[in-house]
């Protein structure tokens, strides 16, 4: 079976109507992508916001031929759309394939540091045929057996004595370890002695840092988000990583701040904010304070040129602060002043 594919570069403000217009037409699926390079922060809650200029990808049934596309899109923008330009249109036809094989061959067991690993959950070497709690969608068996094949050296390598591995799969909620803010932290946790210590893991998203704090032997992390999908998927992964829940408590911020202030909390041993420079910068104060003296603060989600003027806000409470890049990302670490 092969698929008309259309693609058709629009502006953010003509996305919606026109994928109405394709889904109209016949389109079994309508993908939004961006066409310029534009990066998109993490938005507030309940926003969802396009690229400047995008490309939405129209798949169709073999039975619709590229002209007769091109001609009842023409005709609904003759009808609807004048005197907006008609987008250029570009077709091909794409053959069909196993669809779920080539979504697995994009995820891989990824190394941070020395010997933290992240893995997705559909892999699960103590128990391979088991199936760990989850909401999201897994791969059978033989799918599970065909990437297993595939990541076979990685795999292997996850095994060895000594590494620490933290299964979680992609998902909604930020944070699944490929992009650099989350690297940059998981490679610093893993070269960190945490035995024991009490985290706070503030704008928790997937829940990745504190659970590969708890693993790498934190006794409890403290994970705190505005958006309520993030916290369930935190509670999930930690499900899927068979932590107990007792150790990883998720709070939305008002919520924990009325623990903190009538001393339910105490203050912590470490503070991980993977979030942005803007916002660390508004909520400096409110991180620094629930640190202890001589505890320290991870700080992450900040481009290069925003790293002085986060340093400098948090100066106020902090010293000793170490700043590490990959690509046009920073960390930022330092310690709790006396």
């Amino acid at each position: 079976m092969s698929w008309l594919e259309l693609r058709l570069e629009t502006a953010s403000a003509d996305a919606e109507a026109l994928e109405t217009v394709l889904l109209d037409l016949g389109a079994v699926s309508v993908t939004l992508t961006d066409a310029q390079d534009q990066p998109l922060f993490e938005p507030p809650v309940g926003e969802t916001p396009l690229w400047q200029q995008l490309v939405l990808t129209a798949l169709f049934l073999d039975d619709m031929t590229s002209e007769a596309a091109t001609a009842d899109l023409l005709r609904e923008f003759e009808q609807h759309w004048q005197p907006r330009p008609m987008p250029v249109i570009r077709h091909s036809i794409l053959m069909d394939k196993d669809w779920v094989r080539a979504w697995l061959d994009d995820f891989k067991p990824m190394q941070f540091g020395a010997h933290l690993w992240v893995c997705p959950s559909w892999w699960n070497p103590n128990h391979a045929d088991s199936q760990l709690p989850t909401s999201q969608w897994q791969p059978d068996a033989e799918q599970t057996s065909y990437w297993a094949a595939l990541n076979q050296q990685q795999l292997a390598q996850m095994q060895q004595p000594g590494n620490t591995v933290l299964l979680l799969d992609p998902g909604l909620a930020f944070g699944t370890g490929t992009h650099p803010t989350t690297s940059l932290c998981l490679q610093w946790l893993d070269a960190q002695q945490l035995t024991g210590l009490t985290l706070v893991d503030y704008g928790c998203g997937s829940g990745i840092l504190g659970i590969a704090a708890l693993l790498l032997g934190a006794a409890k992390v403290y994970g705190i988000d505005n958006d309520p999908q993030a916290l369930t998927a935190t509670a999930d992964n930690c499900a899927k990583n068979q932590l107990d829940s007792q150790r990883f408590p998720i709070f939305m911020p008002e919520d924990f701040m009325q623990r903190l202030a009538s001393g339910a909390v105490q203050k912590v041993d470490g503070m991980m904010a993977n979030i942005l420079a803007g916002t660390l910068i508004q909520l400096a104060q409110v991180l620094a304070l629930q640190v202890r003296s001589s505890g320290w603060i991870l700080l992450s989600g900040i481009l290069r040129e925003q790293a002085d003027a986060v340093i400098d806000t948090y100066s106020e409470w902090f010293s000793d602060f170490a700043v590490a890049g990959e690509g046009d990302w920073v960390r930022i670490s330092a310690t709790r002043n006396s």
